[in-house]
């Protein structure tokens, strides 16, 4: 079945932008997708579990950032706390019940944040669990400004951004002071971290832009909850190609209760 575009505005007055939704309807534990920084709802995994989501019947909801595929706004403008606004926004809007949360690179960072504020708001019941690949927890600081170079800081203080190529996108990424400066009021640093639901952390270990060592990191921290940790050996950071889409999918449905195992790496 298709789905029909949706929108929703998220925010005040000259902050406001309309954010794109795609939303399927369904029974059982739906799947909220959290796509990476610069990506969209239509990437091959947020495709995977779409699929997955028609075959068997389950809701999935994706939507694009502002900034980012068909939402309002310019990317240079993204923070991570709009992002999580509107993160939270769609889920209370576009969904209901226990939800398995799959978040990917940064939309893993967002995953642990959203989970925090629904734990903090006493709605756990709405956690049926995180799915996280590769995530990208306090990327702002860990992946980005505690690795630049002279260079780059003296970019960044002349015209309050960091320029960066990109083998994903032929425009190089703006990561901006805003950006940069925003991240440090959502860092996890080394505290243990309590999301009172299951985790399933998917990581490649040939992944250049986050580090396997990050992942194991993060496991660690995760100290109050059932954690499962998928070391794909021969993985690079998107981990999309058909055996990485079907260990995704294995992992979604184990957790759905609909599934026993993961296949083999």
């Amino acid at each position: 079945m298709s789905l029909d575009l949706q929108s929703m505005a998220v925010g005040k007055g000259g902050a406001e932008r309309q954010i794109a939704v795609l939303a399927r309807p369904g029974v059982g534990p739906g799947l909220f997708w959290l796509g990476g920084f610069k990506s969209d709802m239509e990437g091959t995994k947020a495709l995977a579990l779409d699929g997955w989501a028609a075959e068997t019947g389950h809701p999935c909801v994706r939507f694009d950032y502002s900034g980012h595929g068909r939402s309002q706004g310019e990317f240079r403008h993204g923070t991570v706390s709009r992002w999580l606004e509107e993160a939270l926004a769609v889920f209370e809007r576009f969904t209901s019940g226990p939800q398995i949360i799959v978040g990917s690179s940064m939309g893993g960072w967002l995953a642990l944040l959203l989970a925090k504020t629904l734990r903090e708001r006493g709605e756990v019941s709405r956690l049926k669990g995180l799915i996280l690949i590769a995530p990208a927890v306090d990327m702002t600081k860990v992946l980005m400004s505690d690795l630049f170079g002279d260079k780059e800081r003296a970019e960044m203080a002349e015209k309050g951004f960091v320029s960066q190529p990109s083998e994903y996108s032929e425009e190089p990424y703006l990561l901006t002071k805003e950006l940069i400066e925003d991240g440090e009021l959502h860092l996890f640093g080394e505290a243990p971290i309590e999301v009172a639901c299951p985790v399933h952390i998917i990581q490649g270990m040939q992944d250049s832009d986050v580090p396997y060592r990050h992942a194991e990191k993060l496991a660690d921290r995760l100290c109050f909850d059932d954690v499962v940790v998928t070391m794909v050996r021969e993985g690079d950071h998107r981990l999309s190609r058909p055996q990485d889409l079907e260990r995704l999918v294995a992992a979604v449905a184990v957790m759905a209760g609909e599934g026993e195992a993961a296949p083999p790496a």
